[in-house]
């Protein structure tokens, strides 16, 4: 009695474990066992630690958070003429130092945001997050919320950073308000998770590390400076508008042109459209 050889029907009614996980079903009885977008995070939130670059980021913004706002409180104490610091004329809030610090500390932040997808394609390793991700949106989202999470907590401590430096060079000079310093110290962590995202999103479009933080840099500082310079108010308003001008004038508290929550709206807006640009050209290039 001859047999029927079932190694081929075996194999073809056992699906494989990348068609398994990529559908979400590996139970016996089909029933989601996948990690969906939780899944795709904590998958993100691994690769980041993972990238040995992204440690030397982190450590380049304590220092230049550290130096710049030293080199900063340096120059208000010396360039200060003010004898008295009673009459609050010279004095300087603690917090503000550690914004003004933001604007060279920043690149290295990003530089660590941007790493998060232009290492993955630099490596090719972007072919299997999307292939275990086949949903192009859970891969953005799941980036986004690392990205986000993590800057925000560093923008927080090196705020806190750039005051510890500069209140014992300041002295008299410092002014120290809870509320205020707080205040100042969220706002860096929000500026900088928010324009950490629009530095993910112009890096998932563009693929590459030097298009990316070429971009950026042009965006945050050559451009708005260069528009700046005419009188032409159409086009001031335009240079206003550019994301971080628009991030440096809500974490400064500036009212002219518009509030500061306007400048936060404008600058969450350039993050969200990053994004958006991001999934139209993941999901019509691909890997």
């Amino acid at each position: 009695m001859s047999t029927v050889p079932t190694r081929g029907l075996d194999r073809a009614a056992s699906p494989s474990p990348s068609s398994a996980s990529a559908s979400g079903s590996g139970s016996a009885g089909g029933a989601p066992t996948g990690g969906g977008l939780g899944g795709a995070v904590a998958s993100e939130w691994t690769k980041l630690w993972s990238v040995r670059s992204v440690w030397w980021a982190l450590l380049a913004g304590v220092l230049l958070m550290a130096a710049t706002a030293a080199q900063l409180a340096i120059y208000v104490q010396n360039s200060n003429t003010n004898e008295d610091p009673t009459d609050d004329r010279g004095v300087v809030a603690l917090g503000r130092v550690a914004i003004d610090s933001v604007e060279l500390t920043q690149f290295a932040v990003l530089a660590m945001a941007m790493l998060v997808i232009t290492a993955e394609y630099g490596s090719g390793t972007i072919r299997a997050t999307l292939q275990w991700t086949p949903l192009r949106w859970h891969v953005i989202l799941a980036k986004t919320a690392v990205v986000a999470g993590v800057t925000f907590v560093l923008g927080v401590l090196l705020g806190a950073l750039g005051t510890a430096v500069a209140a014992p060079i300041l002295g008299d000079w410092g002014r120290y308000e809870p509320a205020e310093t707080l205040g100042d110290v969220l706002g860096v962590g929000a500026y900088l998770s928010l324009i950490s995202v629009f530095t993910l999103g112009v890096g998932a479009a563009l693929r590459g590390a030097v298009a990316t933080l070429t971009s950026v840099f042009l965006i945050l500082t050559v451009v708005p400076a260069t528009l700046g310079l005419t009188n032409v108010t159409f086009i001031q308003r335009i240079a206003d508008a550019m994301p971080g001008t628009a991030g440096l004038h809500f974490l400064r508290g500036d009212t002219d042109p518009y509030p500061p929550l306007v400048g936060l709206l404008l600058l969450t807006t350039w993050a969200v459209l990053a994004l958006l640009a991001a999934h139209t050209v993941l999901h019509h290039r691909d890997a």
